[in-house]
């Protein structure tokens, strides 16, 4: 009896004694289409949790991507998101033209992590060459009200055009527009990703494309969070030179809901993990400690907060 009661006393202090925020625990990675970037990127976080944290169950959804996944987080019904860093401004600020009835003050930042370069990419055969070219033509500009179709907005109101000035406008995610264009049935796509996306790599492989230029000056007129970048020559098939485009920061964001034991080891084996990231899309190999903790419209979480000031990135 004596032993029984000793090993009920051992199980019951081990219990007690095991870390409460982690014990338990269920992490929801929200990301975005099956096509972008977010989704592999999301699907490796959610093995790296599932791996590293014990007595944490973690799922990865596919979701409409930043202001789907930031409502999501406001609710309570996901532990870490990817959003694009303009939302999550819009989100903050209760922007209702943005998607947001009222201030998601819940919201907290766990990194800043890589940029969103905007892709705007037409077939050749369209005639599609720069912006102004876009006028009467069709174009899929992302799902509505996600981040990628604020982008669209915001890209083609800084070079004098409206979606009134369209043939057609598309509202799909990435792999759907790229299916259309294929079949002859869309002009061009806008699609908000990190370089590289599998939805126009695909197209570019099976179709003569060109990638529109974004000019600096147009950039300008739209200002923070956008800045000017280029795309890489040899990005995609077929693409010889560097283009000019615009990017906005992408981010991995929490909630105040979230314990801040969880938030500093998600925060942690993002940052630990950083090869199988890169491994999982290029885009991964842009995520920086450096510059993780900067820039946010959005409070960190205090769990971020303590990671970053061990590692000396913050004071």
């Amino acid at each position: 009896m004596n032993s029984k009661l000793m090993a009920a006393v051992v199980a019951v202090t081990a219990a007690l004694t095991a870390p409460p925020a982690l014990a338990q625990q269920f992490i929801n990675v929200l990301t975005g289409g099956t096509s972008g970037v977010y989704y592999p990127l999301g699907v490796a976080i959610g093995k790296i949790y599932g791996d590293k944290l014990p007595s944490v169950k973690t799922q990865v959804q596919a979701t409409k991507a930043s202001v789907e996944n930031l409502i999501l987080l406001q609710q309570g019904r996901g532990e870490i998101a990817f959003t694009l860093g303009d939302s999550l401004k819009a989100a903050w600020e209760g922007d209702e033209e943005a998607g947001f009835k009222s201030k998601l003050g819940k919201l907290r930042t766990i990194a800043a992590i890589y940029p969103n370069y905007i892709q705007i990419v037409a077939t050749a055969d369209s005639g599609v060459k720069t912006l102004a070219d876009l006028k009467g033509k069709s174009l899929s500009v992302g799902a509505p009200k996600s981040g990628t179709e604020l982008n669209s907005r915001a890209i083609l109101a800084a070079a004098g055009l409206s979606y009134k000035d369209l043939g057609k406008v598309e509202y799909l995610p990435f792999a759907e527009s790229v299916d259309l264009m294929k079949n002859r049935q869309l002009n061009a796509t806008l699609q908000s990703a990190g370089l590289g996306v599998a939805s126009l790599k695909d197209l570019s492989t099976s179709a003569e494309i060109t990638v529109v230029s974004v000019p600096k000056e147009v950039v300008d007129k739209i200002g923070p969070p956008f800045a000017s970048v280029m795309i890489p020559a040899h990005t995609y098939t077929g693409q010889d030179k560097d283009v000019p485009t615009a990017a906005v920061i992408n981010y991995l964001v929490s909630s105040s809901a979230v314990s801040d034991d969880l938030a500093y080891e998600m925060t942690k084996l993002i940052f630990e993990s950083l090869p199988e990231l890169a491994n999982a899309h290029s885009a991964g190999k842009e995520i920086k400690l450096e510059t993780a903790a900067m820039g946010s419209p959005v409070p960190l979480h205090p769990g971020a907060i303590r990671y970053y000031k061990e590692k000396g990135v913050m004071k």
